[in-house]
């Protein structure tokens, strides 16, 4: 009996301490994310949590953070106008991302970055690609909301949608600028699910709302 309760205690603890250490390795890496500005930082941090994740196998948060690393790396290069690498960024987003999907049905953080991949697509070719990966992108945001209406990151993505599209299909600067006002207040309230769970936005509608581009 001694024995049996032993082994219980040693194998608890171990998954315990196991716990620990993901959450540890896991909390350094997504606080690396948020400070990390170039393509090399971005793509180190992505495959680092490919092999957490790989690791770990039922735990959706690492690609989920693999799939918003190099998303992050695309957004970078549609700054500087290399459009013509968003196809492939978005492909490999999309990879981490679906295994995150597996892992999570009915996520509305895992629809946010199913909606930014869809826009790094889209930016490739506006034009031509509006009514496809546009839609598409929209369709997984509004997914989102039903599931999570409050969520600050959703606002965001709609703030820089109205803000950056052209009045005369829809866009407005005005509306826009209430709409990353509406995320910091929903910023300020909202409480992640997790200590893992995503926090990133807050930082790019303050900055936002300070230097209005």
């Amino acid at each position: 009996m001694k024995n049996l309760l032993l082994t219980f205690l040693l194998v608890c603890s171990g998954s315990v301490f196991a716990q620990t250490t993901f959450e540890k390795v896991m909390s350094e890496k997504i606080a690396k994310l948020e400070q990390a500005k170039t393509q090399e930082e971005f793509t180190a941090l992505s495959n680092d949590f490919i092999r957490i994740a790989d690791k770990e196998k039922t735990q959706w948060l690492p690609y989920y953070y693999a799939a918003q690393a190099t998303i992050e790396k695309g957004r970078n290069l549609m700054r500087t106008g290399k459009l013509a690498e968003l196809d492939a960024i978005a492909g490999e987003a999309q990879t981490s991302l679906d295994k995150s999907i597996a892992l999570s049905k009915d996520n509305a953080e895992i629809l946010i970055l199913q909606k930014m991949i869809h826009g790094l697509k889209m930016m490739v070719d506006p034009q031509s690609r509006y009514m496809s990966e546009g839609m598409l992108g929209a369709e997984a945001l509004s997914k989102a909301e039903k599931l999570d209406p409050e969520n600050p990151r959703i606002t965001l993505l709609k703030a820089e949608d109205t803000y950056y599209t052209p009045e005369q299909f829809g866009g407005s600067k005005t509306k826009g600028l209430e709409l990353f006002q509406k995320s910091l207040d929903q910023f300020k309230v909202y409480q992640p699910k997790t200590a893992l769970d995503p926090t990133w936005g807050k930082g790019e509608v303050e900055y936002f709302l300070t230097n209005k581009p």
